[in-house]
């Protein structure tokens, strides 16, 4: 819950603010003070203040301006105004600023408390309104699917065409492309929609994976007192998304062919067989029909899984959208961290020169980290990890005309393999090539070197 109790007391009179700095800090307020307006609005803009108490009639700046500036600038900021004045113009004026209260000084200090309280209690509520508003608004940016390149309309029409379909989708496509948000989409558009439960098949010990999605009946094992839901059972009515289903065992697969072929379960322990409603996603990096070629996925599933397939392209093969990606989560974590940034042309093009083997994941922790490490107003080359800007590098310093092209090739080869430290696979991703073909070049420099 959100409950700050930070108080500003603007006063010119160094006692008047004094005695009511003394009579909010005993009931537990953080004071602070100030003896003019511009103090006072510096104040607020570094401060967390909940609450304002101002005289309106300073020699220093009329406390007046400090109420126009806070109702134009942080209009969820209570203020309370005091006057010396005798008059009730002053309270007229303020009630129709809608001002949060009107004090002649010196004040009832229990009043003047009673009120603060109140005032408050009242921007704490707003507050929690406003956090709640935020994260819904991240809640559902981080679940949205964004591209506007051939390969990503031709999934969005996929999408249309099977959201509201009972057929298994199967999403292939590299770790961290944005294959389990492609799933989601699909449950969310749907008329349907219902619960979507993720079972990741890679994270899970296989020792595990059987009661996760099958459950169990109160009693059936040792020290079981209770019942529990399995997978399948939560995702009635709903979506079972089946997270890397490649990496399943052979025996794991039969059991699974023969739930999605009847579409009931028997849990361990229970005598009566439970009639299921949910619709299949899957996803996997691997490529299953060479896995069932090589007799470590079972054919029958194969087909079962794949009534309708979406291949996810890499982020490199879809460089158009890495500009909309990075602003939509530069705005989902300012949002989430009360920041308001831009981003610099020299960054922009730091990130279209890099192949992000890590995908669309990798693009969202770069911009997560740029986000929390920006100081400023814009998101420079500072906040951007160096692997990627060496990366540029290497792009960018092969374009010497006198080379030919096998030297500029085995130039890019040795620089990725400095930039990885030596970690072939690592570097075989940058290039994008496979591991083969960069032990082959490798293989060719060395037999040029012997043979010079």
């Amino acid at each position: 819950m959100y409950n700050k109790r930070e108080v500003l007391i603007v006063d010119h009179e160094p006692n008047a603010a004094r005695a009511v700095c003394e009579a909010l800090s005993e009931e537990g307020y953080d004071v602070f003070e100030s003896a003019n307006v511009d103090t006072a609005i510096d104040m607020i803009q570094r401060n967390d203040i909940a609450a304002i108490i101002t005289d309106s009639e300073m020699r220093c700046g009329d406390g007046t301006q400090l109420f126009e500036y806070v109702r134009e600038n942080h209009p969820d900021i209570p203020v309370i105004l005091l006057t010396a004045s005798k008059t009730d113009e002053h309270a007229f004026l303020a009630m129709s600023r809608n001002a949060f209260c009107y004090f002649k000084k010196p004040p009832d200090y229990l009043c003047l408390k009673g009120m603060i309280d109140r005032a408050v209690e009242q921007h704490s509520l707003k507050k929690e309104v406003q956090i709640l508003k935020n994260r819904l608004v991240y809640d559902h940016m981080r679940y949205r699917l964004i591209g506007n390149t051939d390969g990503m309309l031709r999934i969005f029409s996929i999408i249309e065409a099977v959201k509201d379909s009972a057929s298994s989708v199967l999403v292939c496509g590299e770790a961290g492309s944005g294959k389990e948000l492609v799933a989601r989409t699909i449950n969310n558009c749907g008329e349907k929609g219902g619960p979507f439960i993720v079972f990741n098949c890679a994270a899970m010990p296989k020792e595990l994976i059987d009661s996760e999605l099958f459950g169990w009946d109160k009693g059936v094992f040792s020290g079981t007192h209770s019942k529990r839901t399995g997978k399948f059972e939560e995702a009635s009515s709903g979506t079972l998304f089946l997270d890397e289903i490649g990496e399943l065992e052979l025996s794991l697969q039969a059991k699974l062919f023969r739930v999605i072929e009847e579409k009931e379960i028997q849990p361990p322990g229970s005598r009566r067989m439970k009639k299921l409603d949910f619709r299949l996603i899957s996803s996997t990096k691997r490529d299953l029909k060479k896995e069932v070629k090589n007799g470590n996925f079972r054919e029958d599933l194969f087909y079962k899984i794949n009534q309708i397939e979406i291949a996810v392209p890499p982020l490199r093969e879809r460089k158009d959208d890495i500009l909309l990606l990075f602003s939509a989560f530069m705005n989902e974590f300012c949002i989430k961290d009360g920041k308001a940034l831009t981003i610099s042309d020299k960054v922009m093009k730091a990130l279209e020169n890099y192949d992000w083997p890590g995908n669309v994941r990798e693009l969202r922790n770069v911009v997560e980290r740029a986000v929390i490490l920006a100081t400023g107003d814009k998101i420079t080359l500072k906040e951007i990890p160096e692997e990627l800007l060496s990366f540029k590098r290497i792009t960018t310093n092969s374009n010497n005309p006198l080379k030919t092209f096998r030297e500029l090739e085995m130039e890019a080869l040795k620089d990725a393999l400095q930039v990885c430290k030596g970690n072939k696979s690592k570097a075989s991703r940058i290039l994008g090539i496979s591991r083969k073909a960069m032990y082959k070049r490798l293989r060719e420099s060395q037999q040029k070197e012997y043979a010079i």
